[in-house]
């Protein structure tokens, strides 16, 4: 029986994939153990032990990126972090430690190196974070979402996404995804999303550019998410919804996205094949604008940046992107060429071979 650790959490960029792989694991092998090691802050704290996995959890110890008294304090933190998760290695006779990054993943490397344990690290950005590159440093075996990111010996594996998306067949799901929202099956679908907290100019830019959109034939499903501006006039045609718990019906449903640039974003966009208008977040160190690269080199979304995603945007260039169907054909088709879809099942072949390899040297 294999014992298992997987590592990350924070933001649902570490704990979606994390959750994927931890799925593709069960159904791989019933027997499994799986721990997740994690934070009581992040939202792993929530996430995790809704899915039925066991969350064991160790202190939030940020790396400082200034000199303050934080910093001073930071070695002697990691060190009680890492010791804890040696005692945890220990105690569950873990096999092998997959990490996905953030604050639990630095001390799993460390620890896991230490025990002389096997370790996957995960990137899911075009950019590495600073956990992930500790512990492509300390030899972990690296896998990567993108072909360009920057990480030594790196397997280029894609995305570990949900269940859902995996076996998300859009033209057979798209009748009920058309009835659950409301929408028209006479007319074609814009869906707009800022992801699960929203995107102010994205809502901004297309609520107030919402008469011409509808009158290039289109239909608009708008997810705002909370307080993050838009206003709804009420007109036919304009779904607007603060929260969507069921992604992969809002997907079925669309012919076009407009939305940021997250690594699982553009994933789920190229699994599902969907063309799609990207704005890059414009803060942080600009992972998103990279993360769009490999849509974006097969001819498969249009990247505006966030400044220039005004409503004289949306007249010159979307309002004729929508009314000229051909070149969104071309580009959902261009979509499914990148798209993965065996991404968590590829990491835990990556983990079972290190085990493997472990056990017969």
């Amino acid at each position: 029986m294999t014992s298992v650790l997987l590592a990350g959490g924070g933001t649902a960029g570490h704990v979606n994939p994390l959750l994927a792989v931890a799925d593709a694991w069960r159904r791989a092998d019933a027997d499994v153990t799986i721990g997740v090691l994690g934070t009581a802050e992040g939202l792993e704290a929530r996430l995790v032990p809704a899915r039925g996995y066991e969350l064991l959890t160790i202190p939030r110890v940020p790396f400082p990126r200034r000199p303050n008294g934080a910093a001073l304090r930071f070695p002697g933190r990691f060190r009680d972090a890492v010791r804890r998760t040696r005692a945890l290695l220990r105690e569950r006779d873990v096999d092998v430690v997959v990490g996905f990054g953030g604050y639990a993943s630095a001390p799993a490397y460390v620890a896991a190196r230490a025990e002389r344990i096997p370790f996957v690290v995960h990137e899911a950005n075009a950019r590495p974070g600073i956990a992930n590159r500790l512990g492509a440093w300390l030899g972990g075996i690296v896998a990567t979402t993108f072909p360009g990111t920057p990480m030594r010996r790196a397997h280029v594996v894609g995305m570990p996404l949900r269940a859902e998306i995996v076996g998300l067949d859009r033209r057979a799901e798209r009748p009920r995804a058309l009835a659950e929202f409301g929408l028209d099956a006479e007319r074609p679908v814009l869906l707009v999303t800022g992801g699960s907290t929203g995107a102010r100019r994205l809502n901004e830019t297309v609520s107030a550019s919402i008469v011409p959109l509808l009158g290039s034939g289109w239909q608009v499903l708008h997810i705002t998410g909370t307080g993050r501006g838009g206003t709804d006039p009420g007109l036919d045609g304009y779904h607007v919804i603060e929260y969507c718990d069921q992604m992969h019906l809002a997907l079925a449903a669309a012919d076009l996205v407009v939305c940021r640039s997250g690594a699982a974003t553009v994933t789920e966009l190229a699994a599902v094949g969907l063309a799609s208008v990207l704005v890059p977040y414009p803060v942080g160190n600009g992972e998103q604008k990279l993360n769009a690269a490999e849509l974006l080199d097969a001819g498969a979304a249009i990247l505006v940046d966030d400044a220039a995603f005004t409503p004289g945007w949306v007249s010159d260039t979307l309002i004729p992107l929508l009314t000229g169907r051909s070149e969104i054909a071309r580009m959902t088709a261009a979509a499914a060429t990148v798209g993965r879809r065996d991404a968590a099942d590829t990491v835990v072949g990556l983990a079972l071979e290190a085990v493997a390899a472990k056990r017969v040297g």
